[in-house]
């Protein structure tokens, strides 16, 4: 397992690479995380994978970006990563905000997309948590946004299920993802970029809606069913309008089902990239 860094003309992304030999598999986390959410799944044994997790723009420990980051932004950021990885066929695998990411990764370049697992996928509804929508408002949402312990609290609280142990070490991640210099602010561009007053976004809505509508690789909805942040109903409303989506819903599990069911997790993600790596072959 290898940490590093990819300049992007002056932006540094920063990248964890499992070093496995097989398909590449792209990690993206969700609004205010990092490529360490990812931790269950690289403490895995994946030789037959690649496993690549990034720390967004503006997230963790990569550079900030000199104007505010949406879903379409992030998929260019990360289609320029990759091409200087010189990855060109990619698994592709998000988690909330991540999700969104992957689903404008594969509306704008489908052919090097060889499936897709979506996490607790934002934009696909307009259903947005309170808070994210008083952000949007000015004033009101730099006073909800500033750093300190309870925006640590709430953060924990938000994310993860009831039944889950959140450890020492974990809060630690997310009190240094949240009092870094400009996270924050870096934070409230990115919900207000994807949410307004009344809930997501509807163009972002509709290119989602459209990137699952065109997508003819393996692709799977995973949601948790006491997610707090996203209603469970998106993912469930998203297949049954899209008869050849899967979806998987996950009793006892919140919003990050990596890490709340990461056995349960791992095993969707190896049967839905053998399925791509078939389909690929077909």
């Amino acid at each position: 397992m290898n940490d590093f860094h990819v300049n992007l003309d002056g932006l540094k992304i920063r990248c964890r690479d499992a070093g496995g030999t097989g398909p590449a598999v792209l990690l993206l986390h969700g609004v205010g995380g990092s490529l360490e959410l990812w931790s269950a799944q690289f403490a895995v044994a994946h030789q037959d994978l690649r496993l690549l997790a990034v720390d967004l723009p503006g997230h963790g420990l990569s550079d900030f970006s000199a104007q505010a980051d949406s879903p379409p932004r992030f998929a260019q950021t990360l289609w320029a990563l990759l091409d200087a990885l010189a990855i060109h066929q990619v698994h592709l695998v998000g988690n909330s905000l991540g999700g969104a990411i992957c689903l404008q990764m594969h509306l704008s370049q489908p052919a090097r997309v060889r499936s897709m697992l979506l996490a607790a996928s934002a934009n696909l509804g307009t259903a947005a948590p309170l808070p994210f929508r008083l952000m949007t408002l000015p004033g009101l949402g730099e006073l909800m946004a500033r750093p300190g312990e309870t925006a640590v609290t709430q953060q924990v609280q938000a994310i993860f299920g009831p039944d889950f142990v959140v450890t020492p070490e974990l809060r630690a991640l997310i009190r240094r993802n949240v009092m870094r210099a400009g996270a924050q602010r870096a934070f409230l561009d990115c919900v207000r970029q994807m949410t307004g007053l009344r809930g997501q976004r509807v163009a972002l809505i509709e290119q989602a809606q459209a990137s699952l509508a065109m997508s003819r690789v393996p692709t799977l909805l995973l949601h948790g069913r006491q997610d707090a942040v996203i209603p469970v109903a998106h993912s469930q409303d998203s297949c049954a309008r899209h008869a050849h989506l899967q979806l998987d819903v996950i009793d006892r599990c919140g919003h990050t089902p990596q890490l709340e069911q990461p056995e349960h997790f791992n095993a969707q993600m190896g049967a839905l990239i053998r399925q791509g790596c078939l389909s690929e072959g077909a």
